[in-house]
């Protein structure tokens, strides 16, 4: 993503901006990094409930970034189709749905339809929570360092604009 922004600022010869706009956001990634807490929690990032997709590409980078340790993929790596019996043996400690081009509220409409039940089982269990994907997680580019602020807001249990948690029939919040 860095070198995208600083071709694009030099094709618009405006590469001290894009320098700039780079040196910002990687300040923003170091800040975050300082208020880790000891502990890493094991998180699973859901990218499509059915089929059941888990994130891949550059989302186990931002999930290391906020604080986290992606348990469903490598860094680089395909999103990956799963089945809801098995990633439980994956032992999550955080599951973050940020369903591929969907905000939060179709994301949470798209959960009120999920009926396997191994996911919902998971999801009463681990905390769960609803980004909104289609802002923060689907598209390589600057708004990335929202998304890794928001998912450290969800290990730190402290929702804001962007993140939900997520309430099955049920459980408490």
């Amino acid at each position: 993503m860095w070198e995208d922004i600083r071709a694009i600022g030099a094709a618009l010869d405006l590469s001290d901006e894009a320098e700039e706009l780079v040196l910002g956001l990687q300040s923003r990634l170091r800040r975050l990094a300082a208020e880790r807490s000891a502990h890493s929690p094991r998180v699973l990032c859901i990218e499509w409930l059915d089929p059941l997709y888990l994130a891949g590409h550059w989302i186990p980078e931002l999930v290391a970034a906020a604080g986290g340790r992606d348990v469903g993929a490598a860094p680089g790596s395909r999103s990956v189709r799963a089945e809801w019996a098995d990633i439980g043996q994956l032992q999550p400690e955080c599951l973050l749905i940020m369903l591929c081009g969907f905000g939060t509220m179709r994301s949470r409409a798209e959960l009120e339809q999920l009926t396997h039940p191994e996911a919902l089982e998971l999801m009463c269990r681990v905390p769960t929570w609803i980004l909104d994907g289609n802002a923060y997680t689907s598209r390589p580019g600057p708004r990335l360092i929202d998304g890794a602020s928001l998912m450290w807001s969800a290990f730190h249990d402290r929702p804001i604009a962007g993140v939900e948690r997520w309430a099955t029939a049920g459980a408490s919040v």
